[in-house]
């Protein structure tokens, strides 16, 4: 219902509910987000907001640092011709929402990087998908391999690995060339009648001094 365009409730434990929103007049790709924490059992309710770049695809919840405080994620999407993604990170201790830094993509990461991001939760970890382009302007082509990152948390700051090597496999439908060469037919030495009768004259003249 307007102004509001997004929403998703993310149950962490019983009572504990944080419901994601983002609202917006008379625009669809700007606005604000917002986060309500709801704590039943004990009577309280925080609310957490802030700007917003795009529109919200998803929200997830983790405890990637695993201390027992959630995570709640808020992956917007730009409306540019790249559709690039951004992640909007709070670790909500209680009644204090901790805003986290989400960090950029490299300039390695970025190589081939055209958008389409899939994000989702794994082992209480954060992964990220999106396909490898063969150049990053809009003339480009998938090549039709993905990149992966997985993202941790640590001390309050994300962690970054890479779990995909960036290598494409091509397939060849052409029979490959044969490198093993065929043996090459004996040749065979043809000795002329001519050197025969020279080699039998020598030997009688040979034996003609010895006698």
């Amino acid at each position: 219902m307007e102004p509001f365009r997004f929403h998703k409730a993310i149950e962490v434990s019983p009572g504990q509910t944080y419901d994601v929103l983002s609202w917006g007049r008379g625009a669809s790709a700007v606005g604000a987000f917002m986060i309500l924490h709801s704590d039943s059992s004990a009577a309280k309710y925080i609310t957490t907001t802030g700007d917003l770049d795009g529109t919200i695809a998803d929200a997830y919840n983790a405890d990637m640092d695993t201390d027992g405080n959630p995570e709640i994620l808020i992956q917007a999407r730009a409306m540019d011709t790249v559709k690039y993604a951004k992640i909007y990170a709070y670790e909500f201790n209680n009644s204090n929402a901790n805003k986290l830094d989400f960090p950029k993509l490299t300039t390695s990461q970025r190589k081939g990087y055209r958008g389409d991001d899939n994000f989702y939760i794994k082992d209480g970890l954060l992964i990220r998908e999106f396909p490898i382009y063969d150049r990053n302007d809009s003339l480009a082509k998938p090549t039709g391999a993905k990149r992966q990152i997985q993202y941790g948390l640590r001390n309050n700051n994300f962690t970054v690995q890479q779990l995909s090597k960036d290598s494409v496999a091509v397939k060849n439908d052409k029979p490959a060339a044969q490198t093993v060469k065929q043996a090459e037919p004996e040749k065979r030495t043809v000795v002329k009648k001519s050197t025969k009768k020279k080699k039998a004259e020598a030997k009688k003249k040979r034996r003609r001094r010895r006698g």
